[in-house]
């Protein structure tokens, strides 16, 4: 006969709960699958003293939070290969269509686990890559909302961050201070909503209030090159590049300042991470109307061999392609 609820509400009731709820936060945070294993040890523990009905309704109800966060995290985990594998396909095609479906994927995910920084992280990655490789030389409106996507997953990292949540809708003061308060180990979250936010308004140039928060992206940007400019193959310097050397001088662009930023980020990855001669010819070489190293750096890209980086074959790829778009296109700019 199964006695009262009312029987057990006792201190060792409080104790058993105490002790689920401790290896739930335990779980939560390691995720490591390995921990089912206290889940015996537990039920018998609790069925020397609970009716079996109410033991496993009991568990049940606090367990179950618990594995689906497992779960989550697991796939998580797994995606770190998923990520590595894609940046390594040279087939753009296939890479389209995998990336598209296994982004619905990620924020399937995320809703399960909203505050999950390696899923948020992918997501910011993946849309960032998706608009940049697929959608903006097509659809400007369309690489628009996704790239503002992207910076909205990264940015919902940097907000679980008390310093600068309470900071990152204010003015730009507010919000420099609030970037004041991120360490090294925010330099990806940081980066990937500051490229996010920047390919926006870099495509969005004839609106002003896109371009009123420039120095916000600089700001965060910067964090990024102060603390790690080695990052993403020198990603902090190939962004300031860009930036200074499609801006006209008249508007505050510094030209030998965006080819200093280049020749520094070839530096770092050894002129192997081809979209940087991409921007190089793009911005700085057609800013200042050097039409032959415009061709010698595009024909470098297209020249370079498919493999000269695993670790970045698909961005490699999209570098080809643009630069092949680019060098036909040469008379449009000069």
């Amino acid at each position: 006969m199964v006695r009262p609820i009312r029987q057990f509400a006792n201190s060792k009731v409080l104790d058993y709960q105490i002790t689920v709820k401790s290896m739930c936060v335990l779980w939560k945070h390691r995720f490591v699958l390995n921990h089912i294993l206290y889940f015996p040890i537990f039920l018998r523990m609790t069925t020397s003293t609970f009716p079996t009905k109410t033991t496993l309704l009991f568990v049940a109800i606090l367990f179950s939070g618990c594995f689906q966060t497992i779960a989550i995290r697991t796939m998580a985990g797994i995606m770190d290969y998923g990520f590595e594998a894609f940046n390594e396909e040279s087939d753009t095609e296939l890479a389209r269509e995998a990336l598209g479906a296994n982004l619905k994927l990620i924020e399937a995910l995320i809703k399960g686990d909203p505050e999950n920084e390696k899923l948020l992280l992918f997501a910011a990655q993946g849309y960032n890559a998706y608009s940049l490789a697929f959608v903006e030389d097509d659809s400007l409106e369309r690489a628009r909302s996704l790239y503002l996507r992207a910076r909205d997953f990264a940015l919902r990292i940097l907000g679980q961050k008390d310093g600068f949540r309470s900071g990152m809708n204010g003015d730009f003061e507010t919000f420099s201070k609030s970037v004041g308060s991120l360490s090294r180990e925010d330099v990806p979250a940081a980066f990937w909503a500051a490229f996010a936010w920047g390919s926006y308004v870099n495509i969005t140039r004839t609106d002003p209030d896109a371009l009123i928060d420039l120095p916000k992206v600089e700001a965060l940007m910067g964090f990024v090159r102060t603390n790690d400019s080695t990052y993403y193959h020198g990603g902090a310097l190939l962004f300031f590049g860009s930036i200074e050397g499609s801006l006209p001088p008249a508007l505050g662009g510094k030209p030998e300042k965006a080819r200093d930023y280049f020749e520094r980020c070839l530096a770092v990855n050894k002129g192997k991470f081809l979209m940087t001669q991409v921007f190089y010819a793009k911005t700085y070489a057609v800013q200042v109307q050097d039409q032959e190293l415009y061709e010698s750096l595009l024909k470098k890209v297209i020249e370079a061999p498919s493999d000269i980086l695993p670790a970045a074959t698909f961005p490699n790829a999209v570098a080809k392609q643009k630069a092949q778009r680019l060098l036909a296109n040469t008379n449009e700019y000069f």
